[in-house]
């Protein structure tokens, strides 16, 4: 994601030379496909320099199975959900140019990656809400933070859910139906307003994890701090009347603060940014809620833990996470309150599929000659993990360098992707293969923004070069700014460099689709930016294909003493605690499948206002954290609540609530601690 800046042009206004070619336009009317027609009725109005949106933002709850779901990430087969920490949201702008009446939806998730089948089913589900077309796979854009600290099993492709131990049909529909409630949500609040822009350098804030393979990019900037994309690109959105609706900003670096022993459901260093941005501004998560999204660009190469390794110059993963995201909400608060230029001139879009499996490149992109990419696979140097998230093994497994991986190779397969010694070929697996070969590439113009949306995670110098293909290719339109949208509307592994992939780090073994991939991606797209600035219409491409996901054998037991009640208090509060202690509270609990609480709570913090209690905190705030675990004694739903610095004194009481199966029906229950005084020491 960097920024790019062309003076903008403005057509002369030879009226007698319009009208000639109005009048040589007229006999073609009758023989044009209707696709034309749509192009150029949207043409018909100028939108250069309009300034006037109709936009509205909308939140809404994705928080899945919050026990016993593998997560999604670090690919740890012991690691499932065990809790909450702070919940995960899907946040939705729709943006609509009335100079051409298009409008596209952007969402920013807080998933580790967004798959295709969630992508489709939105798509269908929306237009079965609407009963029409205003959104379909061309204008709506699904980008993810890359969370590694949620629940998995939401792809039907079976790579990303072996480890998860198979689809899971409650966590898919969760996730489709906040998305589609966010866009409705978005779309309901729409109202006139302007989207004002502004970019700053974010330092200290992420280091490049593999820097032995950047190093090898003659176009790599080796000057210190400056290994990965810095740039922060934000968007202020506000209504005519002066309404703040909401902030979105995209900003390169992995959702690794949290790490690989995690159990409890985090929207990590991103997620916590936005519920900073979103406390500052008052937001409710309702209808009309204030929304703050820190969405996700290049971040492929990007550490948050600029210490190295997976320490975060912090002792826990929570602070990492905290001291990220501070990091990010600072430098967003900064922007947004200097944001002074307006985004200028109309909205468009442009989306297609490519099989990227078998794409012939034009030797301009590879540098030396044509190419072809290949059949997906991955390498050795994969499962070593990549330094946020070790796993087994050793980087840099490269076929010339070490003679003992012969014997992975050897392959048509493996002749086609080089250097990677090949440790399974997901793309040919039968019936269908385990990754997707069929990928979604899509480019949104919002005004003079260009978002390119990959569906993948492109490292600090792939980004970098595509959007300079992009940007070229746009040369002469009023397109300035640029930023890749990375993780969106599908996920294909990992885009590094040709000249990354030869080191064989953990990125280039990751990289699907060989060695030109990221030449097949510049030559696409290219072809994608020609269309959008030329304004006709893009061929739909190959229809990608949709596995049939192995179902997820749910676990949800549950136990309780046969003398106890669901909700009766275990373990119980002390007295008196003091501001930044920490209150423990256990009951016997239900299995948290019974009912996801989605936009409400499992735990409520509430304080005695003579004879009312009035809450205080929920689970999404980053001071609670609810706890699900079972165990010999019986199931059991640990609450601890870190009592804020600036708490009042008083009394306060810890609430449970949540639902237990009887037969087929879940039945709610509530569990109360017993009132404690919360007193200042001094």
């Amino acid at each position: 994601m960097i920024m790019i800046r062309k003076p903008g042009l403005r057509c002369a206004n030879f009226k007698s030379l319009w009208i000639a070619l109005l009048f040589l336009a007229l006999p073609l009317c009758i023989c044009v496909p209707s696709s034309f027609h749509k192009t150029a009725r949207a043409q018909a109005k100028p939108c250069d320099g309009q300034t006037d949106y109709r936009i509205g933002a909308g939140i809404y709850d994705i928080t899945g199975p919050a026990a016993g779901l593998g997560m999604m990430g670090y690919a740890q087969i012991g690691q499932k959900t065990g809790g909450i920490h702070f919940r995960l949201w899907s946040r939705a702008f729709v943006i609509e140019s009335p100079c051409n009446n298009k409008r596209v939806a952007f969402v920013s998730t807080d998933l580790m990656g967004l798959f295709q089948a969630v992508k489709l089913k939105v798509v269908k589900r929306l237009q079965e809400f609407y009963k029409d077309d205003r959104y379909n796979e061309s204008n709506v854009l699904l980008s993810a933070t890359h969370n590694h600290a949620g629940p998995g099993g939401f792809s039907h492709y079976k790579l990303y859910n072996l480890t998860i131990g198979g689809f899971d049909q409650q966590n898919f529909d969760t996730i489709v139906n906040g998305i589609c409630q966010s866009i409705i949500r978005a779309d309901d609040n729409l109202a006139p307003g302007t989207i004002q822009i502004a970019q700053g350098d974010l330092l200290g804030a992420s280091i490049n994890r593999s820097r032995s393979a950047y190093e090898k990019d003659p176009d790599a900037d080796l000057s210190p701090g400056r290994d990965t994309n810095k740039q922060m690109t934000l968007l202020k959105f506000v209504r005519t009347d002066g309404t703040e609706v909401g902030m979105l900003n995209w900003f390169a670096v992995h959702g690794t603060s949290m790490h690989n022993d995690n159990r409890l459901i985090s929207g990590d260093n991103k997620g916590y940014a936005s519920y900073l941005f979103e406390r500052l501004k008052k937001s409710d998560y309702q209808t009309h809620a204030f929304v703050a999204a820190f969405a996700q660009s290049n971040e492929g190469d990007s550490s948050p833990n600029v210490c190295g390794g997976d320490d975060g110059c912090e002792p826990t993963d929570i602070l990492s996470t905290k001291l990220s995201g501070e990091k990010q909400f600072d430098h967003a608060v900064m922007l947004y309150q200097s944001a002074r230029e307006l985004i200028a001139g109309g909205v468009d879009y442009r989306h297609t599929y490519v099989k990227f499996d078998e794409i012939d490149i034009d030797g301009k992109y590879t540098g030396e000659g044509p190419k072809k990419t290949c059949p997906a696979a991955l390498g050795l140097s994969m499962i070593a993990g990549a330094a946020d998230g070790p796993g087994i093994g050793w980087q840099g497994l490269a076929c010339d360098k070490y003679k003992f991986l012969w014997l992975f190779c050897k392959s048509s397969v493996c002749d086609c992707q080089g250097k990677k010694p090949v440790i399974v070929t997901t793309g040919t697996k039968k019936p269908y293969p385990w990754t997707p070969n069929i990928l979604p590439l899509e480019l949104v113009k919002l005004g003079d923004l260009i978002i390119i949306a990959v569906p993948g995670e492109f490292t600090t110098i792939s980004g970098q070069r595509l959007t300079k293909t992009v940007m070229d290719q746009l040369a002469g339109t009023d397109a300035r700014y640029a930023v890749i949208a990375g993780l969106s509307n599908a996920y294909a592994g990992y885009v590094a460099t040709s000249e990354e992939y030869e080191v064989q780090r953990y990125e280039g073994a990751s990289t699907h689709f060989g060695p030109w991939t990221l030449a097949g991606y510049q030559q696409e797209f290219a072809k994608l930016a020609t269309v959008l600035k030329q304004g006709t219409d893009v061929m739909p491409g190959p229809t990608p294909s949709d596995p049939k996901p192995k179902c997820l054998h749910v676990d949800n037991g549950e136990c309780k003493p046969p003398w106890k009640k669901y909700g009766d208090v275990e373990k119980d509060a002390k007295e008196v605690y003091a501001p930044e202690q920490t209150v423990k509270v256990s009951f016997w609990a239900g299995h948290p499948r019974n009912d996801l609480k989605l936009q409400d709570s499992y735990l409520r913090i509430e304080r005695q206002d003579n004879s009312n209690w009035t809450m205080v905190a929920l689970d999404r705030d980053w001071e609670t954290q609810f706890i699900w675990r079972r165990s010999l004694k019986g199931s059991l739903a640990t609450i601890k609540w870190t009592i804020p610095a600036e708490t009042a004194p008083g009394v306060y009481r810890i609430r449970h609530d949540g639902s237990y199966r009887s037969g087929e029906k879940s039945v709610p229950y509530v569990g109360l601690s017993k009132p404690f005084k919360v007193e200042r020491t001094h």
